[in-house]
């Protein structure tokens, strides 16, 4: 897998996320998910770094594990070998909206409040989430060679109104549907399926 491809893989995840009201610039997620995995996605999911801790599972994480050997930075030395325990995911959704529970957290305030997403990489490190010293300049350093923050654009625009959206559904495609029904026409209500949930998600809602 590219970067180019890595990254189209998950920054449609990380806009729609944004748009629900995550507190992660589609950028720094980008970024941080490139800088954790060296730009691949293990079968375990896990994106960003996220050790098992004293957490105890919720609707994203089931309580599933992997170990593997990484390196961590103790008062400014490097020591490699370290044994750590990951979070394992059903999917890279499950990963960032477990993520995005842990910065709830009081401690990730200063995560939360950053107006840029420079700023919030700098809180990043700031408030612990990496050991890693160089973190800060490692994340805008991805963030400008991949041209990341047209994604933070692309989450800032505005949302279709979701009565508008529910209101098309109901009038439009709902009846479409039917028809598709009744004639057999399961390619028709295939795409009358995807056509709604195409407007649900413009409108910040889930599929269905």
């Amino acid at each position: 897998m590219t970067r180019e491809e890595f990254i189209a893989t998950v920054a449609s995840i990380t806009v729609q996320l944004r748009k629900e009201g995550s507190p992660i610039f589609p950028s720094v997620r980008i970024a941080q998910a490139m800088l954790e995995t060296g730009g691949r996605i293990h079968e375990w999911n896990n994106l960003v770094g996220y050790k098992v801790g004293s957490g105890q599972p919720n609707q994203f994480w089931k309580g599933r594990s992997v170990s593997t050997k990484t390196w961590e930075v103790y008062d400014g030395v490097r020591v490699d070998g370290v044994k750590a325990h990951w979070r394992a995911y059903d999917c890279v959704e499950d990963c960032f909206r477990d993520q995005d529970l842990l910065f709830q957290w009081s401690h990730y305030d200063r995560v939360r409040a950053a107006q840029t997403p420079q700023e919030q990489t700098e809180m990043l490190r700031v408030c612990g989430y990496a050991t890693d010293p160089e973190y800060t300049k490692k994340l805008r350093g991805l963030i400008a060679s991949y041209a990341l923050e047209q994604y933070d654009k692309e989450a800032a625009e505005p949302l279709l109104d979701a009565g508008v959206a529910n209101t098309v559904i109901k009038t439009w495609i709902s009846p479409a549907w039917k028809k598709a029904d009744e004639a057999g026409d399961e390619n028709g209500k295939t795409y009358m399926i995807w056509l709604a949930n195409q407007l649900r998600i413009a409108s910040g809602q889930p599929e269905q």
